[in-house]
């Protein structure tokens, strides 16, 4: 299997305008455009995808939708998290069978497991399947945090090969290299730029939902050319809008920003709120500067 490396996009899930089914069509089209623009990866069923606010029946068909339309032109990790071990094994198990490269888990993000229960938990998922696993680190919405020590525990188990460091903390960049060496790649979860020159080998983005192209060549500029400057320069022109799709709004900023550009992708689901009509009138500003608006024929 080719390594996983590059900008993954973590999708956004497609809404029909009631709000009550997943928009097929939109969603083939988004995966489309999204593999036209040069993404490097995809990963449905994560946060920005809302996975908590869809049934099981309503996951399979993002799961189907997306795999059978990427038809291995990029890898599709499927985020398979879940509060009980077992509830994440039958999920990592389903998305394997229904064609997915890899499968992206974030720790049980209510019960705060300790360590060993951790250890547990990703072993035990990781003799279920024979995909890869992405451990997902995310302190914020998880409430526990891998830390590198754990981590480099965590790469002891075969399955799990891959990490999305989703901390402010660019350091555990460098030192979950240096504890793990080839046993873990690490994706960089919100410091993308920053990541790559400690030697992350990707970054899972949500901002790619809006700039797929830019997102991936901000990788290749580091990771591949090492061009510092050239570098800088598109990450300082991306940073507004890598800031407008941070922080709670990361899914309505994200949905609202699809419609500007020309594919309506309908609003997140309760309890989220549509973005505030001020906050939607600045964030069309900033596409508008670099060009985006109407820009998805």
């Amino acid at each position: 299997m080719t390594a996983f490396r590059g900008t993954y996009t973590v999708l956004i899930t497609p809404m029909t305008a009631d709000g009550k089914s997943v928009d097929v069509p939109a969603l083939k089209k988004l995966v489309n455009w999204q593999i036209e623009e040069g993404i490097h990866g995809l990963i449905p069923l994560g946060s920005t995808g809302e996975f908590l606010s869809l049934t099981p029946e309503e996951r399979q068909l993002v799961i189907e939708t997306c795999v059978s339309t990427a038809a291995k032109r990029v890898p599709v990790l499927i985020g398979t998290g879940a509060e009980w071990t077992d509830e994440c094994v039958r999920l990592s198990r389903e998305a394997q069978t229904l064609g997915a490269d890899g499968v992206m888990i974030i720790p049980p993000f209510y019960s705060t497991p300790t360590d060993d229960e951790l250890f547990e938990h990703y072993r035990k998922v990781g003799e279920a399947i024979d995909i890869p696993i992405m451990v997902y680190n995310n302190p914020a919405t998880a409430n526990v945090d891998l830390k590198p020590e754990l981590v480099a525990r965590l790469s002891r188990i075969d399955a799990c090969q891959y990490i999305k460091e989703s901390t402010l903390e660019v350091t555990r960049v460098r030192d979950i290299i240096e504890l793990c060496g080839d046993r873990m790649t690490v994706f960089a979860g919100i410091l993308g730029y920053e990541s790559f020159w400690l030697g992350a080998q990707g970054w899972v983005a949500v901002c790619s939902n809006l700039i797929p192209k830019m997102s991936a060549r901000l990788f290749e500029l580091v990771a591949d050319e090492r061009n510092q400057p050239e570098a800088l320069a598109l990450y300082r022109k991306m940073l507004p809008l890598v800031r407008w799709v941070g922080g709670h709004r990361y899914v309505a900023a994200s949905k609202d920003g699809l419609g500007m550009m020309g594919l309506p992708v309908g609003q997140p689901r309760a309890p989220r709120l549509p973005l505030p009509s001020a906050d939607a009138q600045q964030l069309r500003v900033e596409l508008d500067r670099l060009g985006l608006l109407g820009s998805i024929g």
